[in-house]
């Protein structure tokens, strides 16, 4: 799956018949997080300080689409 937004250092990813809850992969080459789309909140890995504000935020603000996203592809 293509990435949904690339940020350079890290990416943010969707797969397609993933499990629940609706979540995101927030992955770089040297991470991997599974982040909750409702409440973003990291659920399994964890995302470096440096980065995950940006992660976090710009999924907060992206909510709505990313939850569409999510049942597109399920």
């Amino acid at each position: 799956m293509p990435p949904i937004k690339d940020f350079g250092a890290f990416w943010i990813v969707m797969y397609f018949h993933d499990h629940n809850p609706p979540h995101v992969h927030v992955v770089s080459a040297d991470f991997e997080a599974l982040v909750s789309i409702a409440d973003c909140l990291v659920f399994r890995g964890s995302i470096p300080s440096k980065f995950r504000r940006l992660a976090l935020d710009w999924i907060e603000e992206n909510r709505e689409a990313l939850l569409a996203k999510w049942e597109q592809l399920q």
